[in-house]
């Protein structure tokens, strides 16, 4: 893995050159292990946490780890393109348009003692803004090689804060093109429902259930590229104990084992139906 700036990592993609990045402020990864035609993304994966905000927060370590999605970039580290957030949602949320991707207030709770300063604000936006930067080119990219492109955006949620039965999987369909997609999107949540999970977890999937897929991340894409189809896609956190913050990696390396099964599939799905 090399460090490299927004500009060389834009570059490469350019040029259509292999390679697995880390940004030069560390704040996102990506790898292109071949220039296949989807993309895997985990924008909520990151926990780090910039030390010049620490004391003006006031949600603990853990408050802000429950609200992230670890282990969702190693779900689909084995596929060729993976782009993933390091920084935790709590200085700035990927999946936010930028005039709202710094919170205020998380999930009920205040989240700074005083207000953030307009240059740790600014520090912030620019690391979204150069994450947005790249997955333009990214995707543009894909769909000057294919026609085309499928993007599988993949988050977690904490299923132990509902008082009702909630699926172990969720797909958030409200934002794509229906009209065009449904019916692979509807094929997708089918495929995840058939996964075998350790433990006796069942895999029950839904569509829209617990989240109806309103996230930037997807809106973006979809916003700009006609020709891409993006699968807004939420495991429910049965392979960690939220409460404890104690991951379950056998649980883990069996829904990354199944997703590189299923994903070929469901790409396959996508080239045939459009053609």
């Amino acid at each position: 893995m090399h460090k490299l700036s927004i500009a060389d990592i834009i570059s490469n993609i350019n040029a259509e050159i292999r390679f697995e990045a880390v940004s030069a402020d560390y704040s996102f990864t990506i790898k292109i292990a071949n220039y296949a035609p989807y993309i895997c993304g985990a924008v909520h994966d990151g926990h780090q946490f910039r030390k010049t905000l620490w004391e003006n927060c006031l949600h603990t370590e853990h408050d802000r780890w429950y609200e992230e999605d670890p282990c969702t970039k190693e779900m689909v580290q084995s596929h060729p393109i993976v782009i993933a957030g390091r920084d935790s949602r709590f200085e700035y949320d990927l999946n936010r348009a930028p005039e709202t991707a710094i919170y205020e207030d998380a999930w009920g709770k205040k989240l700074w003692k005083m207000p953030i300063s307009a240059k740790e604000r600014k520090e912030s936006l620019e690391k979204h803004q150069n994450f947005y930067r790249v997955v333009q080119a990214l995707v543009q990219k894909i769909e000057a090689l294919y026609g085309k492109a499928l993007v599988f955006d993949i988050h977690s949620y904490n299923w132990k804060r509902w008082d009702r039965e909630v699926p172990t999987w969720n797909l958030g369909t409200s934002n794509i093109d229906n009209e065009r997609f449904g019916a692979l999107a509807a094929a997708w949540s089918k495929r995840l429902g058939t996964m075998n999970l350790p433990n006796g977890i069942k895999s029950t999937s839904k569509i829209n259930d617990t989240f109806q897929g309103n996230g930037y991340f997807l809106k973006y894409i979809t916003q700009n590229f006609k020709n891409t189809l993006v699968l807004a896609t939420e495991i429910a956190k049965v392979y960690c104990n939220e409460y404890e913050g104690i991951i379950y990696p056998e649980v883990v390396r069996s829904v990354e084992s199944q997703l590189k099964e299923l994903i070929p599939l469901q790409l396959k799905e996508f080239q045939d139906y459009l053609g």
